[in-house]
């Protein structure tokens, strides 16, 4: 049978059992055709404060459970999302607006970032330490206790359940707020999933809701860790209230993640990449490619084939047929998108492709014609919008790639020896050579530095292992020492 199939979700928030939300329920929409997919239960502050309590008791029965029987939970869940993979896409597909790679691509990691945390229970977590004193002096990682994930609505599975994922496996008890125009993939996907693994009751919640429950997801008592993935903007308001709180905020924002083509860089290629790197997903994802920085030498020629292929690509639902971009996911994040492209033009940017829509569907963009100051080019605009910038060297080249408040990933197309020294000039999170700015795995680090977060804090054992447990000091002495007191 299908995960969702049975409708026991609908219209429900989940505690280790479906129950009312005490919020106003959820309608479903699909972006690209407005109609109903369903109803989920909404959580509100009160809702949040009891989960936290709940998940706080369950936390500890799990944590002490064999690492083995915890590892067992999770390579079933991996397993579970491999044989409702179907069932997946289609979900992800209808509810983001996605086109059919990228649900691939989100059923596939979700599977992956459950098979990778399968092997954390078994992981060494501790140190043998040096001392002077005549005692064994040892470091040993802890379960945190309860953890709050917040996640966005653009990859609403990927961003939950790497966060979801290693947080259970290192017996940690989970609350998870997913973007409320995506809690069925962001959230209730993921809750069937472990509810079918076996995992305990009360260990994970699912709490869609506003920007309150978000709040009370942060400032609950028994919250110790807070897994964020979301604008900056939002993201600096969880750090401070994380803060005052005295919790540890993970926080993974916004980007506006540069792309340098060198002079040597083969052209074609590059404008495929250049291409792939912005429109992938209609632009909304933290890592696209939102500055095109071009030596001169090769920045007409590059724009003409950039601009050809977005003139190419193919915008409709993807429900209905093969496309290359589906919808912007609502109606606000279009006009944000818009305007700035808008504004930009005004202040003397040419449109060399794209700049329009019908309804949610956005044309891929092409922007020449630009400065530094130009929203398009200083903003993240989270939308299918590529902005080129032509430079007369390196140096500047790596000028303007560092001249930003955003440092999550960055790219570098052309020969390997010369693109190598541009790597340990610029500034970001993830630098990759010869490849878009989007990409993600789940044994890699992921994290941005300046306004893109607060480091990394997903991907690989020893990133999951530090993001999601306490470091402990234990010593051990043969006997008990005579002091002078």
């Amino acid at each position: 049978m299908a995960i969702l199939e049975d409708g026991r979700w609908a219209g429900k928030i989940f505690d280790g059992e479906w129950a009312e939300g005490s919020g106003e329920p959820i309608t479903v929409l699909n972006p690209a055709s407005e109609a109903v997919l369903g109803h989920v239960g909404a959580a509100t502050p009160k809702d949040v404060y009891r989960a936290a309590t709940a998940a706080s008791s369950a936390q500890q029965s799990w944590a002490a459970l064999k690492p083995t029987e915890r590892a067992a939970v999770l390579r079933r869940a991996g397993q579970l999302f491999e044989e409702h993979a179907d069932e997946v896409v289609d979900w992800v597909l209808r509810e983001t607006g996605a086109i059919q790679p990228k649900a691939g691509m989100e059923a596939h990691v979700a599977a992956q970032e459950c098979f990778e945390a399968s092997a954390l229970p078994t992981h060494a977590k501790g140190q043998v330490l040096a001392s002077d004193d005549p005692h064994w002096s040892l470091a040993r990682r802890l379960p945190a206790g309860v953890v709050s994930v917040i996640s966005p609505f653009n990859f609403p599975l990927i961003l939950s359940i790497r966060s979801v994922a290693p947080a259970l496996a290192l017996g940690n008890a989970v609350l998870l707020k997913p973007d409320p125009r995506t809690p069925v993939t962001g959230g209730v996907l993921i809750a069937r999933i472990f509810e079918e693994a076996g995992l305990p009751e009360g260990v994970l919640h699912v709490l869609p809701g506003g920007g309150d429950a978000g709040a009370a997801a942060v400032d609950a008592p028994e919250v110790r860790i807070v897994s964020f993935t979301g604008s900056t903007e939002a993201g600096r308001h969880v750090g401070a209230a994380g803060a005052q709180h005295l919790k540890r905020t993970h926080l993974e924002l916004g980007g506006n993640n540069a792309m340098i083509v060198l002079p040597s860089a083969d052209l074609d290629l590059a404008a495929s990449v250049g291409a792939m790197g912005t429109f992938f997903h209609q632009g909304q994802v933290c890592m696209t490619t939102g500055r095109h920085i071009v030596h001169r030498d090769v920045y007409e020629e590059y724009v003409q084939r950039l601009a050809d292929k977005a003139d190419a690509l193919v915008v409709g639902d993807p429900s209905e047929g093969q496309v290359h971009l589906g919808p912007i996911i609502d109606e606000k994040q279009l006009k944000s998108v818009d305007s700035k492209v808008q504004e930009s033009v005004i202040a003397g940017a040419t449109i060399r492709a794209g700049a329009t829509h019908d309804g949610l569907f956005y044309r891929p963009t092409v922007l020449t014609d630009l400065s530094p100051e130009m929203p398009a080019w200083n903003q993240e605009i989270f939308g299918p919008v590529a902005p080129v910038i032509a430079v007369s060297s390196v140096d500047e080249a790596v000028a303007l790639a560092n001249a930003s408040e955003y440092a999550l990933s960055l790219s570098i197309l052309g020969e390997v020896g010369e693109a190598m020294k541009v790597a340990d000039r610029v500034t970001a999170g993830k630098i990759h050579i010869n490849e878009m700015t989007v990409m993600d795995e789940a044994t890699a680090p992921m994290g941005g530095m300046k306004a893109s977060g607060t480091g990394v804090h997903f991907g690989g054992a020893d990133a999951n292992v530090e993001a999601f447990t306490e470091l402990q000091w234990v010593t051990l002495s043969p006997d008990i020492p005579q002091y002078p007191f």
